[in-house]
């Protein structure tokens, strides 16, 4: 299928082909004078030639002997020079012809590239609805690819893409359309009965089935899966035009993103919710970038005690996005996002700044609790982030605690380890936050320094149903701690019935809703005020009566 040309290209292809038409007549305008030259000058030398070889007359005239071997010169140089243009013209169109090919395919797979599908996906739609059927797009994205590239080496990732491509196209129908948009995802487009989606879904499910295979590449075995949407010509609100193929790879592409959220290696198709819903997405992430830049993003701070006592021990800081639109925003909603867009450093940094100048207001003995993105912690320079925070607010280390999750052990347990030392040695305590809702082991416990382990409140929820689980399950976490001689907190702590409870299984720190929802940082010092836990010179300043202001003097 020919290529659209820009206008440029068409105005200098239209140029060289008059120039080589013009050089064209001009050499044949050449060889057509030579030769009725020769007609006229021949019908008289060469009679003479004749006469005089037979001895019957004398030589030829010379000027017009020459003449006559002029144009024979002229008629074989005009000749050689017409076949010597018509064999380059030929050249040059073979050499278009296959400039043209090029440009249409993608060179690796030779597939269809993202230029050339969408003439011909157009061109399969009218074909189908005029038979009543319908046009599916299924685009294919490979799972965790730029792995293989960064473990084997982007020659095996070639091998890989051309081994699939040519998988997809042992599937796919004679008569579909197969294309490689770019890097590790492709595009299919197969012509279907709209009363017969299931077939498309049968398809789909062939094609993650058989790319699922491992593909050998120089000894090396590479098992890759892929993420499918799937988009129907029928979903279509507006006409077929020339853009009806960006608009059904757009859904499908939808559609594919909703498969690698609900764990890749499957296939969605797409439906109007999922565009609301991606739109949505898009607009919380520009939200969170001009929110971090305007500081819309702030700390709370939720009680912590001590159950034996009652005392109010410490703080954690939990994250609360003020949005102008949405509210009050809690971080279950944006902390992933900021983690999927790469800036949860830059959010964390900024919260810690504010939660730091805010801790020393209050009374020294209480402690400050700061949850840590496993994102962060694949920093190597992390703790000497942290620790130059420290020091630019002159914020004591020993007053603040880091919890970090289990996730954040498997991504690199020695980068961790080293992290938590180093921290360890400035006087940062370090908690293992969630526990028992990941993969952490004895062995690992027992060889990364942690402070203080945090039972997830998923666990002390049970505690309300009164069955026999809840509590053993607890109280064997509680006694694992104390074996390891490591403090536990209990989160989620939300009535006297579950506080009662935990009393009894040992020494903890809880918090939870029972003590207060998490509060922002006025509201934490009129509670520190009212219990008498203010810092010094901040009592001291909330003891001072209220001046009088004459002019611009207090008295």
């Amino acid at each position: 299928m020919s290529e659209p040309t820009s206008f440029r290209q068409a105005v200098t292809d239209k140029f060289s082909q008059a120039g080589r038409r013009e050089r064209d007549v001009v050499a044949l305008g050449i060889a057509a004078a030579a030769i009725i030259l020769f007609v006229g000058t021949g019908g008289t030398v060469v009679p003479q030639l004749v006469s005089a070889w037979r001895g019957l007359a004398e030589q030829p005239d010379a000027m017009l002997s020459s003449a006559l071997l002029l144009n024979i010169a002229l008629i074989l140089l005009g000749w050689n020079r017409y076949k010597s243009m018509n064999a380059e013209l030929g050249d040059r169109r073979r050499s278009e012809e296959e400039a043209r090919r090029l440009a249409q395919i993608d060179p690796l797979t030779g597939c269809y590239n993202r230029r050339s599908i969408a003439p011909a996906m157009a061109e399969l739609l009218m074909a189908a609805e005029s038979e009543g059927r319908a046009l599916a797009i299924i685009l294919v994205d490979l799972d965790n690819f730029k792995q293989v590239n960064d473990v084997n080496g982007h020659n095996t990732g070639d091998a890989v893409l051309t081994e699939t491509s040519e998988r997809m196209g042992d599937i796919l129908p004679a008569d579909a359309l197969l294309a490689r948009l770019g890097g590790d995802e492709f595009a299919a487009a197969v012509v279907y009965d709209p009363v017969m989606p299931g077939k498309v879904e049968h398809l789909a499910s062939l094609l993650i089935e058989r790319v699922a295979q491992p593909i050998t590449v120089d000894d090396a075995v590479i098992e890759i899966t892929m993420s499918v949407g799937i988009a129907s010509s029928i979903n279509l609100v507006n006409p077929v035009d020339a853009d009806v193929s960006t608009r059904l790879i757009h859904k499908a592409d939808i559609a594919m993103y909703q498969a690698k959220k609900q764990g890749k290696n499957r296939f969605f198709w797409f439906e109007p919710a999922m565009e609301q819903e991606l739109r949505f997405r898009n607009e919380l992430e520009s939200g969170i970038r001009k929110g971090i830049a305007k500081g819309e993003f702030v700390p709370f701070y939720e009680q912590q005690i001590d159950l034996e006592t009652g005392e109010l021990v410490g703080f954690e800081m939990l994250a609360r996005w003020l949005s102008p639109e949405l509210g009050v925003v809690g971080p279950d909603i944006f902390i992933p996002i900021a983690e999927e867009i790469g800036v949860v450093a830059e959010m964390s940094e900024n919260l810690m700044r504010q939660a730091f100048e805010d801790a020393k207001r209050w009374n020294p003995k209480l402690t400050m609790s700061v949850n840590i993105s496993p994102v962060q912690m694949r920093d190597p320079w992390f703790a000497q982030k942290l620790l130059k925070l420290l020091l630019q607010h002159n914020f004591p280390p020993s007053r603040l605690e880091i919890e970090i999750t289990e996730s954040a052990l498997h991504d690199n347990v020695g980068l961790v380890r080293s992290m938590i030392t180093s921290l360890r040695n400035q006087g940062v305590r370090v908690s293992l936050d969630d526990f028992g809702t990941g993969y952490a082991s004895l062995s690992q416990l027992r060889s990364l320094p942690f402070d203080r382990l945090k039972i997830d409140r998923s666990f002390i929820r049970e505690l309300n149903g009164g069955g026999a689980a809840g509590p053993q399950l607890v109280d064997a976490i509680i006694s694992m701690g104390n074996g390891l001689k490591m403090p536990i907190t209990a989160e989620g702590i939300e009535n006297e019935a579950v506080l009662e409870m935990l009393r009894k299984m040992g020494q903890l720190k809880g918090q939870g809703y029972h003590y207060g929802r998490p509060e922002p940082a006025d509201e934490v010092l009129t509670r520190l005020h009212n219990s008498g836990l203010l810092s010094a010179v901040e009592a001291e300043t909330a003891d001072q009566p209220p001046q009088a202001i004459i002019g611009n003097r207090a008295i």
